[in-house]
């Protein structure tokens, strides 16, 4: 009889670097782990709530986020030391734009009632830090739904109207209301919260915990 997988809800946004490293970090564990663990489901947390919707110049949002190019400049060089130590190869220069995440969040939803959810966030995340695209475009992410075997006519239509946009919102709040201040946060088995981009090695103790308890 296959044991029951244990819930782990991830709050993320596909803007941030950390989320990306995070599940990298995650991903490496599950893939050393003897049989599957998590039932794993996303979660909206916008970073930048109140981005217009066209979202701005990247160069200026990274400078008036850490009050200058320089602090930037360090911050990012922390961020892509940790992403190459992670085997992931960021494309950070190409960024070009810095997208508001609503309708990002909307895919990752939809993605989610057709059981693609964990697809459609490894594709929007190398869509932005790797290739440099605009997630916050429509036709963006139109064809990262079509690259995992959605229907991009079906999404264009959706993200051209207001559906399930007041629910993430509400769904982003009530995490905020929980406490979570940053990304990525994630959530086991409804109880324990581990916060940040943690090691493979961590997840590989608490993966080795829950068979202790038998939990999966």
């Amino acid at each position: 009889m296959t044991p029951p997988l244990v819930r782990l809800d991830i709050l993320s946004d596909p803007i941030c670097p950390w989320c990306y490293i995070g599940k990298t970090h995650l991903d490496t564990a599950l893939a050393d782990a003897q049989q599957p663990v998590f039932e794993i489901q996303w979660h909206p947390f916008q970073l930048n709530p109140d981005m217009p919707s066209e979202g701005m110049d990247r160069r200026t949002y990274l400078e008036t986020k850490f009050g200058g190019k320089d602090k930037a400049v360090q911050v990012y060089g922390q961020i892509a030391e940790a992403a190459e130590a992670a085997g992931l190869s960021l494309n950070l220069e190409g960024i070009t734009r810095t997208p508001n995440t609503m309708d990002a969040h909307r895919l990752i939803h939809w993605s989610g009632l057709e059981g693609k959810q964990g697809e459609v966030v490894a594709a929007l995340f190398r869509a932005y830090f790797e290739e440099g695209r605009d997630i916050g475009d429509a036709e963006v992410l139109a064809d990262t739904a079509d690259s995992v075997g959605m229907d991009a006519a079906v999404i264009l239509k959706l993200l051209a109207s207001d559906t399930d946009r007041a629910d993430i919102a509400a769904r982003d709040a009530e995490g905020r209301k929980m406490g979570v201040t940053g990304v990525p946060c994630f959530i086991v088995n409804g109880q324990h919260a581990v916060p940040g981009a943690q090691p493979p090695e961590l997840w590989s103790k608490v993966i080795d915990e829950l068979a202790a308890k038998n939990e999966f």
